[in-house]
């Protein structure tokens, strides 16, 4: 089976996609294409599968990732760092064509943007702690940095745990209430009586608060689709102790 790479319109020709478990080489837990250290499976097949990723988006490319901590935190990447060096931070911006921006995932919001005409790009991973910590804002501020125009960029949000999938308790629901009353609105009550968070809508409202000039949804439940998409959360419901990731990409070329 070849790798899924699912694109964004808004994306363009920029080199950049949302990959999901199809196309690799694990088995079992993690079976397909799973780039996750953080799994228990073996790190030759994950080798490979990052191998495979890479040359599905950007033949040649260098992949960096951070090690991702549900924060706002974004750094510039100019290179990627050894794997047991890398920053803690859960978004990327770069301008240095050849290398790929890569967030792991398995429901949280990967968020991909660029603004094409600066030659800037970002990449985010968005839970629901750095969605309300904004880590969309913090990429977007260092992508200005680096000379993007936020009125020129898009921002593709991936396949992601969608609100009929996402049950929450009371308390979440009221941290964000508290942070902003029309929050409530990204959530409803669920058929067991609990909410039910629309975790994308959320970051794609921050996004649009921001300024964002086009902001483009996929709209694909990672939790719904085992045959496609990694879920921790499925995992956890179905009492499996492993669950593979999935990987985000975005580059400027070269």
């Amino acid at each position: 089976m070849t790798v899924e790479v699912i694109r964004a319109t808004s994306l363009g020709q920029l080199p950049h996609g949302f990959l999901g478990r199809r196309g690799g080489v694990s088995t079992g837990l993690c079976e397909g294409l799973n780039v996750g250290t953080g799994s228990s499976d073996g790190r030759e097949a994950i080798a490979e599968n990052r191998r495979r990723a890479i040359a599905a988006v950007l033949d040649g490319a260098a992949l960096a990732t951070v090690h991702q901590i549900h924060s706002a935190e974004a750094v510039f990447v100019e290179r990627p760092w050894p794997q047991d060096d890398r920053p803690r931070a859960d978004a990327m911006v770069t301008d240095r064509p050849g290398l790929l921006l890569g967030i792991l995932t398995a429901d949280c919001v990967p968020v991909l943007l660029a603004d094409e005409d600066a030659g800037v790009v970002g990449a985010a991973h968005a839970g629901w702690r750095g969605a309300i910590a904004g880590v969309t804002d913090s990429t977007i501020e260092l992508m200005e940095q680096h000379g993007a125009d936020r009125d020129n960029i898009c921002a593709a949000i991936g396949p992601a745990i969608a609100q009929p999938s996402y049950e929450v308790d009371d308390s979440l629901r009221t941290r964000f209430i508290q942070e902003d009353e029309h929050n409530a609105r990204f959530f409803t009550d669920g058929p067991r009586g609990n909410p039910h968070f629309d975790l994308p809508a959320y970051v794609a409202h921050r996004l649009l608060l921001a300024g964002v000039g086009t902001i483009e949804r996929l709209a694909l439940d990672t939790y719904a689709d085992p045959d496609r998409f990694f879920s921790y959360r499925r995992a956890t419901h179905r009492g499996e102790p492993d669950y593979g990731r999935q990987i985000a990409l975005i580059g400027v070329g070269e």
